[in-house]
């Protein structure tokens, strides 16, 4: 095997994956390092829900045939309320999808090893230039990415990752048959991704069915550690206790049953990025990490932080006498805020808002959900102020003081900018 390239990523996920097609595409040498062995690839891996919509089909290239399901509305849900919007999506076979986006990169000319864990980065004179696998194994790159995730072995030991415990977020999901998709009294999910804001289920967090044809569906529900947890959850329930629960007192659930071997669990860390990348080196993906706080939408987010440290690789590597240092990589970060999560502090601020709501506002946010235009929804969801005051009661005051105080504790200006 070659062991000079000129890209070593680590990790064949969604972004590390996508990066090596990109790379691979503009004929760079690039091999992608992934621990899973082949024959079972994503077997660890396999923990989307892998709900996503056309635009991320669109600009990738994705086929038809890693969907499950194409999907006609969103539905938000609240313990006695609901809102239906038409907005056309997809839910992935996650394992078939990241199986593709191997193969279309290996087409394209990107070497893959499989069996093959990153542990640590090679230095030469305080720079990166390569990558340790498998204990003593080496390989040498012009550029070394991380995309391995929250682990991030390369990235940590660069001094780049600063995953917080406190923003932990961990989920859980099984694939479901025998469920009651239309049921009176609740939204028709037919076509449809559900997600759910009640803390009696999901504390701190939220809850979902994502059909996927027929009577079956990806359903699970997820949490962050934060003072709604602390405050509804129960220490002696696991996340998988919590999920039984709400199998066990829904009536859409009486007589589903689980999908034999379709479990799957993941976790994501909520906060802002700090420090992606240094003297030929970028982070990409969850290492970041890259996640739409508001609404745990990370396949796209990550595929385009994968495409813009592509894209700031060819800015050094297409001119032989660029090095590829921190200052001449620094293009992956303006790309990155620019691009991939232009307003993540603002979706930072607004995730607080919603998840540190209680059950009674839910029910208040949906009403107001069916009252307001589709204009007012999208300028909101965007995160413009206009329209997110118009979603304000005189009764969120206490908790939006609480937000503003945090934010001057920890220095942040205007967490609206």
């Amino acid at each position: 095997m070659n062991d000079r390239y000129d890209v070593v990523i680590a990790g064949a996920g969604p972004a590390g994956a996508q990066c090596a097609r990109d790379l691979a595409a503009r004929d760079y040498d690039v091999v992608v390092l992934e621990t899973e062995s082949e024959d079972e690839f994503p077997r660890q891996s396999n923990k989307s829900t892998a709900g996503t919509f056309p635009s991320m089909m669109a600009s990738f290239g994705i086929p038809d045939d890693v969907v499950m399901q194409y999907t006609d509305s969103v539905v938000l849900e609240s313990p006695h309320e609901y809102f239906v919007q038409e907005q056309p999506g997809a839910v992935l076979e996650f394992g078939d999808f990241k199986r593709y986006l191997v193969e279309d990169g290996r087409e394209k000319g990107a070497e893959y090893r499989f069996d093959a864990r990153a542990t640590a980065p090679i230095m030469e004179n305080g720079e990166i230039v390569g990558v340790t696998y498998n204990g003593d194994e080496e390989v040498y790159g012009e550029i070394v990415i991380d995309a391995t995730g929250p682990a991030a072995p390369i990235a940590k030991k660069l001094g780049v990752s600063n995953l917080e415990r406190k923003n932990h977020a961990i989920g859980i999901e099984y694939e479901l048959e025998g469920i009651d998709i239309d049921r009176p009294g609740f939204a028709d999910l037919r076509d449809a991704m559900m997600l759910r804001l009640d803390h009696d289920i999901a504390p701190g967090g939220y809850s979902w069915i994502f059909h996927t044809g027929g009577d079956t569906a990806k359903v699970g529900l997820c949490y962050i550690q934060n003072e709604r947890y602390q405050q509804f959850g129960d220490n002696g329930r696991s996340i998988d206790d919590h999920l039984q629960h709400w199998l066990d007192t829904d009536p859409r659930f009486a007589d589903a049953e689980r999908i034999e071997g379709k479990q799957h669990r993941g976790s994501a860390h909520i906060q802002m990025p700090g420090k992606m990348h240094t003297d030929r080196f970028m982070a990409i993906g969850d290492t970041v990490p890259t996640v739409d706080p508001l609404w745990g939408e990370g396949i796209n987010k990550c595929m385009q932080s994968g495409r813009m440290a592509a894209a700031s690789a060819d800015s050094c590597l297409k001119h032989g006498n660029l090095e590829p240092t921190a200052e001449n990589l620094e293009v992956y970060e303006t790309l990155w805020h620019r691009e991939v999560a232009p307003n993540m502090q603002k979706r930072l601020w607004m995730t607080r808002l919603l998840y540190l709501a209680d059950n009674e506002r839910y029910d208040k946010l949906m009403q107001d959900l069916n009252r307001f235009d589709q204009d007012t929804l999208a300028q909101a969801n965007k995160g413009n102020v206009a329209a997110i005051s118009k979603l304000l009661h005189l009764g969120d005051l206490p908790l939006l003081a609480q937000l503003g105080t945090e934010y001057l504790d920890f220095g942040s200006l205007n967490p609206l900018r």
